[in-house]
């Protein structure tokens, strides 16, 4: 980041591979945003393969991240998709199997068709538990003045409840609003750790959580139109999605003629969103792991590694 406010894409490597030099720049929109898709995972792909053959690590950890995207955009999945990604782990598997490296694939999630999404911090507000500051910016969750807020993540979304009493009543609400499934303890879910909500609240399995707390879309903030996956509290998939590339299009041209300008082209319509994850899946539709005599719970990937690593 510059001094002005400029930004400029880069990785930081430290492999001694000089990785920039010889595959070229990562491509950064490529693996968010509107136009993320296979080029990202290819260079991924290329550029462990080339570490894994001239350092020859303990550990390598690859991630080829473009099938995520589409499968959030259309509901149809593309088996053209996987054939993408079996191409890009080839080029990894072959690169570890001549080094003599024993290769485990894994999937963190399986996504699955969505048709609505749940506003569940618009619910908190209209309670009178949720807080906001109105101001030139559009408004502003105010999360240490509200009783209660959601961060959310696809099918899943931990609620804060800062006052304690309030607890059983915000329970009740939330279940009954349409598309949560279920409201559950933490401790149910092993999620009983010291950032999480007080209550889990789980969608239905054709519905997700959407971040958006304000109640008109002309307060909406600022960032809401961007991608901004620090300031949004939750996760946002229609940053895969443009609105307006008239709208980019122009400011780009700001951008090179020096002039302040946000990239406002973000749709404010969470309809658009197809896929998403976070429920117990099916067996077809969940993660997997492949590797030698792999564990039944995911639970148990990081000491199935380790003890991988210490034969």
């Amino acid at each position: 980041y510059g001094c002005d406010g400029s930004k400029v894409f880069d990785i930081l490597d430290q492999t001694g591979c000089h990785l920039t030099e010889r595959l070229g720049a990562f491509p950064f929109f490529s693996f968010w945003g509107r136009k993320a898709g296979l080029p990202s995972s290819q260079w991924i792909a290329d550029a462990s393969a080339l570490v894994l053959r001239e350092q020859e690590p303990e550990l390598t950890l690859v991630y080829l991240p473009h099938l995520d995207y589409d499968y959030q955009r259309h509901s149809l999945q593309d088996p053209a998709q996987v054939a993408q990604v079996d191409q890009c782990a080839s080029v990894v598997i072959h690169a570890a199997q001549e080094i003599g490296a024993q290769v485990v694939v894994v999937s963190e999630y399986g996504l699955v068709p969505v048709q609505r999404a749940v506003m569940i911090n618009q619910h908190l507000r209209q309670a009178g538990w949720l807080s906001v500051r109105d101001g030139p910016f559009g408004e502003m969750l105010m999360p240490l003045d509200s009783r209660a807020f959601a961060v959310c993540d696809h099918q899943l979304a931990h609620v804060y409840v800062n006052d304690p009493s309030l607890k059983v009543s915000v329970q009740k609400l939330l279940e009954g609003i349409p598309g949560i499934a279920n409201v559950v303890q933490p401790g149910d879910l092993q999620l009983d750790h010291p950032r999480s909500g007080q209550l889990i609240a789980l969608a239905q399995p054709d519905a997700w959580f959407a971040y958006y707390y304000w109640l008109e879309q002309r307060r909406a903030p600022d960032f809401a139109r961007t991608v901004d996956i620090h300031r949004k509290p939750g996760y946002d998939p229609c940053e895969l999605f443009m609105e307006r590339p008239g709208r980019a299009a122009v400011r780009l041209l700001q951008k090179k003629l020096g002039m302040r300008y946000k990239m406002d082209v973000i749709p404010l319509d969470p309809g658009l969103v197809q896929g998403s994850h976070g429920l117990r899946p099916s067996p077809d539709d969940g993660p997997l792991i492949i590797g030698p005599e792999p564990p039944d719970n995911m639970c148990d990937f990081k000491s199935y590694v380790t003890d991988l690593l210490n034969r």
